[in-house]
């Protein structure tokens, strides 16, 4: 197993930092923005069903927002949490080597290359509505 030196360690802890910033920072101004515009100033300016509907539909879409980026910012935060702990490089399934080129593309990733596509396979199917 290839380590990652100190240095690369150092670099990617400093653009995970970076990007947690940002991405607080988007998180902060998404919530800013939807308590200025909250549905129910929206639905006030509604005036058919159809426009109710409409504006439902814009306060969920800023939620899902939201949530995506809460979701990324734990992504970043576990990652620098193995950073910490000396566990950066390491496969969260199998334990082997995450390696530097998936961390250099996906600094927050957590598995290697081939659990990843293992999972994706395996659960492939969330996310996806059924009836």
């Amino acid at each position: 197993m290839t380590e990652l030196s100190s240095t690369q360690i150092n670099q990617f802890q400093e653009q995970l930092e970076r990007h947690q910033a940002r991405v607080r920072e988007d998180i902060r101004a998404e919530l800013l923005a939807a308590d200025e515009q909250s549905y129910s100033e929206l639905a006030g300016r509604v005036h058919d069903s159809g426009e109710e509907a409409v504006a439902g539909l814009l306060a969920d879409l800023n939620i899902s927002r939201i949530d995506r980026q809460v979701q990324e910012l734990g992504r970043i935060e576990r990652a620098l949490i193995r950073i910490r702990t000396g566990r950066y490089d390491v496969c969260g399934d199998c334990g082997g080597e995450i390696g530097f080129e998936r961390l250099s593309s996906y600094p927050e990733a957590e598995r290697c290359v081939s659990c990843q596509t293992q999972r994706e396979r395996v659960f492939a199917h969330e996310g996806t509505p059924s009836l």
